[in-house]
């Protein structure tokens, strides 16, 4: 931040204290957004691991593998003026004193943003398991590396993106890798039995093993047994069945929760509680533009949410101009897996229409969903041009011809009427 914008912004800006509970992506962009747009208070990064803030996406790639030692981020904390306080959990808030509770004491703020992320779902039965892995922080990583230098044999629960690019990453580190789904098929969370069903043929084509319909009845030392009654062998057990808002130690704050744990922010992405934001996994957010509450588990949100976070709050603290925009984007991610970059944008439930561009059988095919012709939502795979195209026309809220839409001859930005 310049000395211009500093010299720019009132001075009753200066004493106030923001407290950001997360060190993520999305409490980490938080900061460094106030920062950009010229918040002149105090600024706190709280975060539970005692490592130096970093991007999670390379854990399941080259962190894994061996290929980078860390993902930490690359920001002058001390040059922004953000505090960093690490190894601090966080055990609750209480409004009323405007202080944030940790393992390290209450921490008051004039504006606390919950920034806390998502945790794993747990295997019943498998806590405290000799080989069970989780991968979702730095040492989760850290300790999985042994396993793949090694060649175990392992077994995957879950087919969804977790699972899918440590299932890569396990196999070209040589592992023997066997992939046990409850569901019909891989991402039957994430899309629709047509799209997501011809994915599986890609486990068999890097040597990995897919078992679908195959409910896992407890994992044993050395062995994953399944309800049919099979065993499975495996040195190593890594679970990937899903994610939930970290939100636990918010129960009895006041801060309103959602059915499936998520901080129900509005759309300045404000909490129930006075003076409290949240941003990133761990918040749900109304989308105008979907009709829908939308809790979205990925990187982009955790990128994008916070520039609006910060905004609202510097405008609730008397910076004049007009109200900052409301937060809905358009919803994205990326995922590299079995030789494939696929990549997401948009949001397709509601949608009425589903439209192939290709073979999925081919190395590069995308699919189309529209909803009153209106294209709503892109799924790309290898064909990355329609997710650039898809993406803005998703943003301008474009009707398609659906004959063109559904040629992958013609350019997805082609299908817009003239």
């Amino acid at each position: 931040m310049s000395e211009q914008q500093r010299t720019q912004r009132p001075d009753r800006q200066a004493e106030r204290r923001v407290v950001i509970a997360g060190a993520g992506m999305a409490g980490v962009q938080t900061a460094v957004a106030l920062r950009e747009q010229g918040f002149t208070g105090t600024v706190t990064l709280i975060g539970a691991e005692p490592h130096q803030p970093y991007d999670r996406p390379p854990l399941s790639k080259a962190v894994l593998l061996g290929k980078a030692e860390e993902s930490a981020f690359d920001i002058d904390f001390e040059g922004l003026d953000i505090a960093l306080r690490l190894g601090c959990e966080v055990t609750g808030v209480r409004a009323g004193a405007h202080e944030l509770d940790t393992s390290e004491g209450p921490v008051p703020y004039d504006v606390l943003v919950i920034a806390t992320g998502a945790e794993p779902v747990v295997l019943p039965g498998s806590e405290g398991v000799p080989g069970v892995h989780l991968l979702r922080t730095l040492d989760d990583a850290a300790r999985l590396r042994p396993v793949l230098d090694a060649g175990h044999t392992v077994v995957v629960v879950g087919a969804g993106w977790i699972g899918a690019e440590f299932a890569t990453a396990a196999r070209a580190a040589g592992c023997r890798v066997t992939v046990v789904e409850a569901a019909a098929r891989p991402l039957a969370g994430a899309l629709p039995a047509e799209v997501a069903a011809p994915m599986a043929a890609w486990y068999a084509e890097i040597g990995a093993d897919l078992l679908t319909g195959a409910r896992v009845a407890r994992v044993e030392p050395g062995a994953v047994v399944l309800a049919d009654g099979r065993t499975l062998p495996a040195d190593a057990v890594v679970v990937g069945i899903g994610a939930r808002p970290a939100t636990r130690w918010l129960e009895g704050s006041g801060v309103a929760l959602g059915p499936d744990g998520s901080v129900t922010a509005d759309a300045a992405l404000r909490t129930s509680l006075p003076d409290v934001y949240a941003v990133g996994d761990c918040a749900s957010f109304p989308s105008a533009r979907y009709g829908a509450r939308l809790l979205v588990h990925h990187w982009d949100n955790a990128l994008q949410g916070p520039r609006t976070a910060a905004a609202h709050v510097i405008g609730a603290a008397g910076e004049d101009g007009p109200e900052p925009p409301a937060y809905d984007p358009v919803p994205y991610f990326w995922s590299e897996q079995f030789g494939r970059f696929v990549q997401y944008a948009g949001h397709h439930g509601g949608a009425d229409t589903l439209l192939w561009r290709g073979d999925p059988a081919a190395a590069a095919w995308s699919v189309c969903w529209l909803r009153d012709g209106v294209l709503v939502a892109v799924l790309a795979v290898g064909r990355p041009r329609d997710l650039i195209q898809g993406r803005k026309l998703i943003e301008a809220g474009t009707r398609l011809d659906p004959g063109r839409a559904g040629d992958p001859s013609v350019p997805l930005k082609s299908a817009a009427p003239q």
